[in-house]
């Protein structure tokens, strides 16, 4: 059975920072792509960060470079999203997805989490 669980949401103030995690359970993961989404109230999901199975390559969407790092363990099939400088409109409901290939749309992924709420607050 696939799990895939997010952890770490939370409220913050403009400015400061939070770290998710997510832990992929039930395949082989770290031969896959794992990206986080976001959703924001009214909004269509949107990618946030990728990053593909060796760890060495990442994207991210233009809304958070230079302020989000994503990384991942493959021998516990978890990954993070760092996020610094948190601003309120970083603010919407966090997915962890995983998927056999990196894209930047939701449907390229298969797994997915049940989503972690992030509120930045000024």
């Amino acid at each position: 059975q696939v799990k895939v669980v997010e952890s770490g949401g939370g409220s913050v103030q403009a400015g400061g920072s939070l770290r998710l995690s997510c832990v992929a359970s039930g395949r082989a993961f770290s031969t896959y792509a794992r990206a986080w989404f976001r959703q924001a109230p009214g909004k269509e999901r949107e990618f946030v960060a990728g990053v593909y199975w060796d760890g060495d390559r990442t994207l991210y969407s233009d809304s958070v470079k230079g302020r989000f790092t994503i990384s991942r363990d493959n021998l516990t099939n978890t990954v993070y999203l760092q996020m610094n400088s948190l601003k309120l409109e970083d603010t919407a409901v966090y997915f962890c997805a995983t998927g056999s290939v990196l894209g930047l749309t939701a449907r390229e992924y298969g797994y997915w989490g049940q989503g972690t709420q992030v509120t930045v607050s000024s």
